[in-house]
């Protein structure tokens, strides 16, 4: 009788824990199902994610290369028309003046052809800003120089620029999209800031370009950046945002710990060149 309940107590109790491990087993396959879900739909979340920000770059990449086509084709049409047409215009002009008084004539043609003159120049100047030259045939080193030489010969700043490490450029792409932030930000600096100097440097470290404008005028720091950009009055900005994403990198306003100059700085990943 006592064997009895023995056996009887010993296969409740091995009931029991069977019935305890199985539960067990059950739980952790269920947490183990949850966690693989949820890992599933993280991943896939991330892949979303990816995707639009593909599509983002996609679309800026594809704006901005739209309207860099459009200045260069502007300045086709405008160095090679309107140029000619203007220059032959003056030859016209002078042709239709021999029926004047001679005082008449000269005093129109000298009027006319200074007029045609500075047009043409202008036109010149218009061509040269929407597609600079240099930045075409020689480089963005070059370009940024060439950008510092003229502002430092107008006398009104003191303008510099000193590349450090430009053995690796960035392709043809990149340097027209910093040439374009460099070229916002010194004029930005110009107008408004009354600085008495402007310097840019350019490093590398690694993988990463760096450019870095100082200037002793009225600067902003970050925050005034990122507030600036959401209005709609800071075209301007937003067109330097704009290209920092399509170059996938950054740009910082600081100000030195001496409250002496502003500073801004550019950071570039290189990409293979094209």
């Amino acid at each position: 009788m006592f064997f009895l309940q023995d056996q009887t107590a010993f296969t409740f109790n091995g009931v029991l824990v069977l019935g305890t491990l199985g539960m067990l087993f059950m739980a952790v396959m269920l947490v183990s199902i949850v966690v693989f879900h949820q890992r599933k739909v993280i991943r896939f979340n991330k892949k979303i994610q990816k995707m639009e920000e593909e599509r983002q770059q996609m679309l800026l990449r594809a704006s901005i290369q739209f309207q860099e086509e459009e200045r260069q084709r502007i300045a086709a049409d405008l160095h090679d028309d309107a140029g000619p047409l203007l220059a032959t215009a003056r030859l016209y002009l002078n042709e239709n003046l021999i029926h004047q008084e001679p005082a008449t004539q000269l005093q129109s043609i000298f009027s006319a052809k200074q007029i045609i003159d500075d047009s043409i120049q202008l036109i010149r100047n218009i061509s040269h800003s929407l597609m600079p030259p240099t930045l075409k045939n020689f480089g963005l080193e070059a370009a940024v120089k060439d950008l510092f030489e003229k502002i430092n010969g107008s006398g009104v700043i003191n303008a510099s620029a000193r590349f450090h490490d430009n053995r690796q450029r960035l392709n043809d792409e990149q340097e027209l999209l910093v040439f374009r932030i460099v070229q916002e930000l010194v004029t930005n600096i110009i107008k408004h800031s009354s600085a008495g100097f402007i310097h840019l440097t350019q490093n590398a470290q690694g993988n990463i370009v760096y450019f870095r404008i100082h200037h002793d005028g009225r600067g902003i720091l970050q925050q005034d950046f990122d507030k600036m950009e959401h209005n709609s009055a800071g075209l301007g900005l937003k067109n330097i945002q704009s290209r920092i994403r399509v170059l996938k990198g950054k740009i910082f306003f600081e100000i030195d710990n001496t409250h002496t100059y502003y500073k801004v700085t550019i950071e570039v990943p290189r990409e293979p060149i094209k």
